[in-house]
């Protein structure tokens, strides 16, 4: 994914489909200059962790 499509996802009212190693995740914030998006866990809201948004697959 690249970082103008997380954000797009990040501040749209629909939730979509991604993923992050496996595990379906929220994108709660995107750097388009640096390319990172802070992203958790669906289920664990306090597990937070900054990740390449290169990583994530929409689905």
């Amino acid at each position: 994914m690249d970082a103008q499509r997380a954000q797009q996802i990040s501040n749209s009212q629909t939730m979509a489909n991604v993923m992050y190693n496996g595990q379906q995740i929220y994108i709660e914030h995107v750097d388009q200059n640096n390319g990172v998006a802070t992203i958790h866990p669906l289920d664990n809201p306090n597990e937070k962790q900054s990740v390449s948004v290169d990583s994530l697959i929409e689905q």
